[in-house]
């Protein structure tokens, strides 16, 4: 019995090696045959939880248009109607509500370990300009979908996000005109939204995506160390240090993501607004153009570039700070001069001001949900500076920063 099964999965599987040959070495080479380095500790769960976030914003987003009516009379009803009336689709509305925040958190988290760990040195910097456009496109994104329900705060965070445009000298009319696809926020900007946050950004993203692990796989992934593993290899030419993809780190992310599937479940089911920072408690009210909320302010993940925009008196060149902010993270790989990548290696200087970088980042994302008195507007004015003189000033300190030898092989091999 035994040996007839062997011999029907062995068939099964010559059957698609002749009619998909790439099929096999595609998987030997990203999964089975793919080596990582044995070194990997916490910070490396990220990117796999980044990828189970997305599959979880695909399926429950396909769920969602089944019920949404992309309709500025009946948007909000919609979404109500999803949360009383369908079988679950208050749970399903609020795994993606709640995803979204899920996934900034994950997206933040993994990019902080690139810029720990030096991951955007040579030869990665592709893996990081993918990276970051990934976070471009994920912004976009989650910007179109916080205007979906048309609520309260997403009609006038739509409001606010688009009229920044309006500051572009001589075009900026026009250009905020045709984003909106009226005189002002409406139907056809609710309709133009759902077209883009449903169809066309998913399939950047996922585009995006399959392009940053493709260059990943290419150059092989770095580690908490910074060493180079193809430089040590055995007689078989696989990297001393390195072990297969598949089964070990697939077991090891499955572990991690067990973890943070109970930590969103308790969310969930237990605090799914969180305390207004997930969803708002003006964007339960339905969308009304003649009455402004107290405080119009975006979701927590914008908050640290909302803060910058509010920092600065002028409109435009606050627009410019807001954007400066993300398009300076694309010229880290080059910015960056240290001979080492590994924070790990790093003397005192860059262990400061990376630590003051997280201070004022955080900080930032904090001042952007207040309502920006006097002395926040100060602070929030000083962390803006300190977060460009961070980058700015990195060719500097980097290089001027002391090191420690880094060792050939990585420091947890037998």
């Amino acid at each position: 019995m035994a040996g007839a099964i062997t011999r029907t999965v062995e068939g099964v599987i010559d059957w698609f090696n002749q009619r998909t040959p790439g099929l096999i070495p595609a998987y030997k080479k990203h999964m089975s045959e793919y080596y990582a380095p044995k070194n990997f500790n916490i910070w490396y769960y990220f990117g796999s939880l980044a990828m189970l976030v997305l599959i979880n914003q695909l399926v429950t987003g396909i769920w969602l248009t089944m019920f949404y009516k992309p309709s500025a009379a009946e948007a909000f009803a919609s979404v109500e109607y999803i949360m009383r009336e369908v079988q679950r689709g208050w749970l399903i509305r609020y795994m993606h509500s709640t995803g979204a925040s899920a996934f900034f958190i994950v997206v933040y988290l993994h990019m902080f370990r690139g810029l720990i760990y030096g991951s955007y040195q040579k030869p990665r910097e592709l893996v990081w300009i993918l990276g970051m456009l990934i976070f471009l496109a994920l912004m976009a994104e989650a910007f179109m979908g916080y205007v979906l329900p048309w609520g309260q705060m997403s009609y006038w965070g739509a409001q606010v996000i688009i009229n920044l445009f309006s500051a572009i000298p001589e075009y900026g009319g026009a250009l905020t005109e045709w984003i909106r696809g009226d005189y002002l926020i409406s139907d056809a900007t609710l309709n133009r939204f759902f077209a883009l946050h449903v169809v066309a950004m998913p399939m950047v993203i996922l585009l995006l995506v399959v392009l940053h692990l493709g260059a990943l796989h290419e150059v092989g992934s770095n580690n908490p160390d910074g060493v180079d593993i193809k430089k040590v290899k055995d007689e078989r030419g696989i990297p001393a240090d390195g072990i297969p993809f598949h089964p070990y780190y697939t077991v090891k992310d499955m572990f991690g993501a067990s973890f943070f599937l109970v930590i969103v479940a308790f969310i969930l089911f237990y605090a799914p607004t969180f305390g207004d920072l997930f969803l708002e408690y003006d964007n339960f009210l339905p969308a009304d153009p003649l009455v402004t909320p107290t405080h119009i302010k975006p979701v927590w993940y914008f908050t640290p570039f909302y803060a910058m925009l509010r920092a600065v008196p002028d409109k435009l060149f606050g627009v410019i700070v807001m954007f400066a902010a993300v398009g300076i993270l694309f010229l880290v790989p080059w910015l960056d001069r240290s001979p080492v990548r590994s924070i790990r290696f790093r003397g005192w200087i860059t262990k400061m001001l990376v630590a003051l970088f997280v201070v004022a980042f955080v900080s930032l994302g904090w001042l952007g949900m207040q309502s920006g008195s006097e002395l926040q507007t100060l602070l929030a004015r000083i962390f803006t500076f300190f977060y460009f003189a961070f980058f700015a000033t990195m060719p500097l300190w980097s290089r001027l920063d002391p090191t420690k030898p880094v060792p050939a092989r990585v420091t947890s091999h037998d």
